[in-house]
């Protein structure tokens, strides 16, 4: 008995190493999700929940959340922010369909892309020269930005009618496969090779985790936190294309109850809220969690006001697993 109990004691270490190894932070995500495809497909086995098609539409909805996330996710590598990602999403729609009413689409494509850049530029302008915290700053130009979108058109929605330009932001399809899904596979490679493969990434990285020692090992901070928000609002711009796309037409509110959602995501997959961790992939998968989420309420009855709610305690417990692996 004693023999065994010494064995047994002695392989404690070691299986505390795997538990660790298997239950680390950056997995809980993936754990998540499979949980709740497994609920929700029990608890709503006589609806379409568990098919192809229902996944792919999951898919079709949360990609502009998909490529905001993985704009976000930057953007708080760096310990920054960006609250204005919602209403760049409806500028940038209405912009790009009011220049696409008058030239070609690649120029109305460009336009609206100038949107979230130019955005994103302020902000970081804002945020570093001025030392500004970027949650401030970001809250400042969210209202302005979302003001301008009601301006422009008098909040007036505006169709699309180019056929090219909904094929390619939204609507096309390969076979059963969604371009939202090639759009998401390319935001997820592009994206992950860049946090994860190249010395910019690593730049963020450090930059989020320690600004003095990355300033001290010669890395332009200012630099590396500038672009971080410039591609937060770029990738921005980029999901108001593709909700303009889908739903072939802009309209002022595209975008604004998706702050809460993107930063839920992003914080559900392993990104820190203060900087230094990262993780892209996870940010996919965590706006794949919401979109299975948001259906499956859906499908089970549940009103929109109790969907928001829902989105709330995730995200709670998203920041309080986030803050606990933070304070390790």
């Amino acid at each position: 008995m004693t023999s065994l109990t010494n064995a047994i004691d002695g392989q404690l270490p070691f299986l505390r190493r795997i538990f660790r190894r298997i239950f680390q932070r950056e997995y809980f995500v993936y754990y998540a999700l499979i949980a709740v495809v497994l609920f929700f497909s029990a608890v709503l086995a006589d609806t379409a929940f568990f098919s192809l098609a229902n996944f792919m539409n999951i898919i079709r909805q949360t990609t502009p959340i998909t490529l905001m996330a993985i704009g976000m996710t930057f953007a708080l590598a760096v310990g920054h922010i960006d609250l204005s990602v919602g209403s760049v999403v409806a500028l940038s729609a209405l912009v790009c369909a009011l220049v696409l009413d008058i030239t070609y689409w690649p120029i109305a494509v460009a336009a609206g892309l100038a949107v979230g850049i130019l955005t994103g530029l302020v902000n970081s302008i804002l945020t570093e020269w001025l030392r500004v915290s970027s949650l401030l700053v970001t809250l400042g130009t969210m209202g302005i930005v979302a003001g301008l979108a009601r301006v422009l058109t008098n909040l007036e929605s505006i169709p699309i009618t180019n056929d090219t330009f909904t094929t390619i932001f939204g609507s096309g399809s390969f076979a059963s496969i969604s371009v939202m899904f090639v759009w998401t596979a390319i935001a997820l490679i592009i994206g992950w090779i860049a946090l994860s493969k190249t010395r910019f990434g690593a730049h963020l990285l450090a930059v989020g985790g320690n600004p003095s020692a990355a300033r001290a090992f010669g890395i332009n901070v200012i630099k590396v936190r500038m672009t971080a928000m410039i591609i937060a609002g770029t990738t921005a711009s980029i999901a108001g294309l593709l909700y303009a796309g889908r739903l072939h037409g802009a309209r002022y509110s595209l975008g604004e109850a998706d702050l809460l959602t993107v930063i839920a995501a992003v914080a559900i997959g392993g990104t820190s809220l203060f900087g230094g961790r990262a993780s892209v992939t996870g940010a996919v998968v965590g706006s794949w969690l919401m979109g299975i989420i948001n259906n499956g309420l859906i499908l089970w009855g549940f009103s929109t006001n109790e969907q928001i709610i829902a989105r709330g305690l995730i995200l709670i417990v998203a920041v309080a697993i986030g803050v606990k692996e933070d304070r390790k």
